[in-house]
């Protein structure tokens, strides 16, 4: 979806991420109202997609894109600084689906969604998106925590160390925000 579309669903997209989020990697203390504000970038922002997983009318799931130039500068400025030209580049947000429904292949069902919706716009040759970076022995890891990498890897995203920002959120455990290192993955669509 699309759009207006998409503000018709903003208080449930802004439930499911401050859901999602609080788990590990990202452990995000999030409110409301900011990531209603947040969610009206994809809303507005033309070529922008969001695709939702529902079961009947209750949404579960969802992902998130919209063209690298519509993004803050802090995602954008590593590419310009790389050599890429970020209007050839189509940015995914995320993707955030409730624990219950994992395992389904709905994981590869958003980044096929979200490619299908790239192509249509017939302008962009990279898909690109960034994940948080938390060091190996953070001390709120859980001791069955696997990584989605391999599934990034298998929808042919490739890790791009050198491509870096930062974002800033306040952790569960944190009494203020505080960057965090973000790690772009690429996949080339030509």
């Amino acid at each position: 979806m699309t759009g207006g579309d998409i503000k018709a669903h903003l208080p449930e997209l802004a439930y499911l991420r401050i859901r999602v989020f609080r788990e590990y990697p990202y452990l995000y203390e999030g409110g409301t109202a900011y990531e209603e504000k947040y969610l009206q970038i994809y809303a507005n922002a033309p070529g922008g997609v969001m695709v939702l997983v529902r079961d009947g009318e209750r949404v579960v799931g969802a992902s998130s894109g919209l063209p690298l130039s519509a993004e803050t500068p802090n995602v954008i400025e590593p590419f310009v600084q790389g050599g890429y030209d970020p209007g050839q580049i189509f940015y995914y947000g995320e993707s955030v689906l409730l624990p219950e429904y994992r395992g389904r292949g709905l994981g590869q069902r958003f980044f096929m969604e979200r490619e299908a919706h790239v192509h249509s716009l017939g302008q962009f040759s990279i898909a690109c998106f960034c994940a948080v970076e938390r060091s190996a022995d953070h001390p709120r890891r859980p001791a069955n925590y696997r990584p989605l990498d391999e599934l990034w890897s298998q929808q042919g995203f490739v890790r791009h160390p050198q491509l870096r920002t930062v974002f800033s959120w306040r952790d569960l455990d944190e009494a203020a925000e505080s960057p965090k290192p973000m790690v772009f993955w690429l996949k080339h669509l030509i």
